[in-house]
């Protein structure tokens, strides 16, 4: 039970920061009760506080905000150090401070669902510590939109993040998780950076067996966007172009 008087709520994002698609309303994305009440918050924990600003600017135009937007209280989420998967004490302490002196606060990412293979789980953590009340709104996540529109096994998968670069200890992680797919029987996602999803697909083209399923989830939520799952072997009788402006999921699965 929570023992402060403001909640910690969770806003979605939608999927379309940095994209053409990003002057389309927020509201052919996300529920009308999101942007209701994003627009009544006025206490914001986010990743970046110029993108806040623009996601509220388009919130604005939707729900007028409770505030003006230049007196929004918004404090950026620090990340955490590098090789690791906290954030310092203090830094979480002093931005859970309006929820605990009674002041809804918001939590947001730069796209999707907050907390979600996100940096924000650790504030999250915090906040239940502090007997903070939690409230996760529902808006899209790329890593579930993607596993549902996969026709992959949804029964068991996992996230793993980006792939290393280099190319020798990339195929090897390809190898890897195929392997582990195989025997768990379980899908695995993974995300690149869009100017490397070409090559992100050609790794895993070139190392993964040819029976092996792959799925490509392209601009989900977007007007272009689209889901293609096929064999290794289709892919390759089969090759698409992959945008490098587009943020993509990438599941496979192992016969």
């Amino acid at each position: 039970m929570s023992t402060a008087g403001g909640s910690l709520y969770l806003i979605p994002n939608t999927l379309d920061f940095g994209t053409a698609a990003e002057a389309n309303p927020i509201d052919d994305v996300l529920p009308a009760s999101v942007i209701r009440t994003a627009a009544r918050l006025t206490h914001w924990v986010a990743e970046n506080a110029k993108t806040t600003r623009a996601f509220l600017k388009r919130v604005d135009a939707v729900v007028p905000l409770a505030r003006p937007l230049q007196s929004l209280a918004i404090v950026e989420l620090p990340r955490p150090p590098k090789g690791s998967s906290t954030l310092p004490a203090p830094d979480l302490a002093t931005l859970l401070a309006p929820a605990l002196q009674g002041h809804d606060l918001g939590l947001i990412s730069e796209a999707g669902l907050p907390a979600v293979a996100d940096p924000g789980a650790a504030l999250v953590q915090a906040a239940h510590a502090a007997g903070i009340k939690v409230i996760a709104l529902a808006g899209p996540s790329s890593l579930v939109l993607a596993l549902a529109a996969s026709g992959l096994n949804g029964q068991s998968f996992a996230f793993v993040g980006y792939l290393p670069v280099d190319p020798s200890a990339r195929g090897a992680r390809i190898r890897e998780l195929e392997a582990l797919s195989r025997r768990a029987s379980q899908t695995q996602l993974m995300i690149e950076t869009p100017y490397r999803n070409e090559a992100l697909l050609g790794a895993l083209l070139a190392h993964l067996q040819p029976g092996t399923r792959l799925s490509v989830s392209c601009g989900l939520t977007l007007p272009d966007g689209f889901t293609r799952t096929d064999s290794v072997q289709g892919w390759k009788s089969r090759p698409i172009a992959l945008p490098n402006n587009v943020p993509v999921v990438f599941s496979l699965l192992a016969g």
